[in-house]
């Protein structure tokens, strides 16, 4: 059996006496929408990777720079910057002679090592369709990972003050490294994230008015739904409902369910799998609403993704409808 973590052993008036108030901690950041900081000039260290990556003709390299992360909650933050690996953003990148317009791409939970995240995704055919490659790497994941640590990523947590702290951080990293690819002179910068990342793809889209395209994968929609859907609330289906409502104001400041999105809806397809169980397609369906963009699903699951190929499909049919790479001769 699932062992119960520190927030389900309370009891329900605790527990929603408690995550009143810590939603009022963050009614000043949505009020003055000041949650997020603006994007900052960075220079990477950047060293050349050798991937060996079949069928890919790029120059690979990765970068490294400082995250300078400023918690929101004071309280927080000796326990959020004492992991010393999280304090230094990443992303490696797939290079071409010239500038190619940029497909950020952002791996799911407990994922992110590149040598997995070059298998997931279908960069041959990225490159194919003239893109560039970054695969951006999320706080507390990958080379960011806390070394020596067994278990899941401390990023999300059971604990929501640290999951917005995350997705803040997440946040701050992405448009910064957004801010200097466009300075190197990519002409264009878009989104794909799977799961996880496909919440954070969603919240970008939220941010940065200027991606030229954002495509979450069988998403992540709200952290709340997620809890109830993990059997983490009340079994009785009243406190179930009112501590879902807590939850979801508290994660508010996060969610992109909760604030509009900042590109044209034309730009945006949301993807979802029929079979998911970890994130069904329930959270494609509100995102998509949400946003008021398509969703296109597959038949398959989170894991096994057997008709994933339809779906790419789909995302290569938007990416040329918006002309971002010059034809193939």
């Amino acid at each position: 059996l699932r062992r119960r973590n520190r927030s389900e052993s309370l009891s329900h008036e605790h527990r929603i006496a408690l995550l009143g108030r810590l939603s009022q901690r963050y009614q000043e950041a949505l009020e003055s929408d000041a949650y997020f900081r603006e994007p900052r000039p960075i220079e990477p260290e950047i060293r050349r990777a050798d991937p060996q990556v079949p069928k890919l003709d790029a120059d690979v390299v990765d970068l490294r720079w400082s995250s300078d992360y400023e918690t929101y909650l004071r309280e927080l933050t000796d326990r959020y910057n004492n992991k010393v690996d999280n304090r230094r953003a990443a992303a490696r990148l797939f290079l071409h002679d010239r500038p190619r317009p940029m497909v950020i791409l952002v791996h799911g939970y407990m994922a992110g090592r590149y040598d997995v995240e070059q298998r997931m995704w279908p960069l041959a055919w990225l490159e194919r369709m003239g893109f560039d490659v970054a695969l951006f790497v999320l706080p507390f994941h990958g080379v960011r990972a806390i070394r020596g640590r067994s278990g899941p990523p401390p990023f999300p947590s059971n604990d929501p003050r640290l999951s917005n702290e995350g997705f803040r951080q997440a946040m701050a990293d992405l448009r910064d490294l957004i801010a200097w690819l466009r300075r190197r002179g990519h002409p264009s910068v878009g989104m794909m994230g799977m799961s996880l990342g496909g919440y954070t793809t969603a919240l970008a889209a939220t941010l940065e008015s200027e991606l030229s395209f954002v495509v979450p994968i069988i998403p992540l929609a709200s952290l709340a739904d997620f809890a109830s859907d993990q059997g983490r609330l009340d079994r009785d289906s009243e406190r179930k409902r009112q501590q879902r409502q807590a939850l979801d104001r508290v994660h508010r400041v996060v969610s992109p369910l909760h604030r509009p999105l900042m590109v044209d809806s034309s730009k945006v397809l949301v993807v979802g799998a029929k079979a998911d169980r970890i994130t069904p397609v329930a959270h494609a369906r509100k995102l998509a609403g949400h946003f008021r963009a398509p969703l296109h699903c597959w038949y398959g699951g989170h894991l096994l993704q057997l008709g994933r190929g339809e779906a790419f499909r789909a995302v290569g049919s938007l990416l040329r409808s918006l002309d971002l790479v010059e034809p193939s001769v």
